[in-house]
């Protein structure tokens, strides 16, 4: 009976989420009541938790949680990567994706985004578009496919804005006279006092 009542809960908060948030939010807390290792239920009142309150503490708590019931559920992953990356945790995220690729029944593809969005957020475009190229891949459907045509095509802009930033502020130089060692000296020990 309460696996039924937990069911009940849990699909309420999902088909409230996120336009009714009030419903969602407490259909939620009646789930976890019932059944409070519930890793759909822990993983969905962690993106409320980050998204609708911005707390990252807490998200992140619910997250671990998650982890802790359930290692193996591919679909704890990707959020708390992105969540991790998005508050700049990169060793733990780069640890997590690492382990999310090491087993079975893994979503490969939205590891591997995950993966992509770390190295963007570390500058690090070139290893960022190779992982979203090995993504597309394997991926199965259109729609993601053609996001991760747009994540590619984000990385390039911000490739270009990065190259032309540096060339923007590469010094110049200018052909000067060279002074000797002595009147060089004297010059700084005048400004000086």
């Amino acid at each position: 009976m309460e696996n039924n009542l937990h069911n009940t809960y849990l699909l309420k908060a999902i088909q409230a989420y996120p336009y009714e948030l009030e419903k969602a939010y407490e259909a939620l807390n009646y789930a976890l009541s019932y059944n409070p290792e519930s890793v759909k239920a822990l993983c969905l009142m962690a993106k409320i938790q980050i998204v609708q309150f911005g707390n990252f503490n807490l998200a992140k708590a619910y997250y671990q949680e998650a982890l802790a019931c359930n290692v193996h559920d591919a679909d704890i992953y990707p959020d708390y990567i992105r969540l991790l990356v998005n508050n700049g945790n990169y060793e733990e995220a780069e640890k997590l994706i690492d382990f999310a690729l090491s087993f079975k029944g893994t979503k490969k593809a939205n590891i591997l985004l995950a993966q992509a969005s770390l190295l963007e957020a570390q500058n690090n475009y070139d290893k960022a578009e190779n992982v979203l190229q090995e993504a597309k891949i394997i991926a199965l459907n259109n729609e993601f496919i053609n996001y991760v045509n747009d994540v590619i095509s984000r990385i390039t802009i911000k490739r270009k804005l990065l190259n032309s930033n540096k060339q923007v502020n590469k010094p110049v130089t200018k052909n000067k006279p060279v002074e000797n060692k002595k009147s060089w000296f004297q010059n700084r020990l005048n400004n000086l006092l």
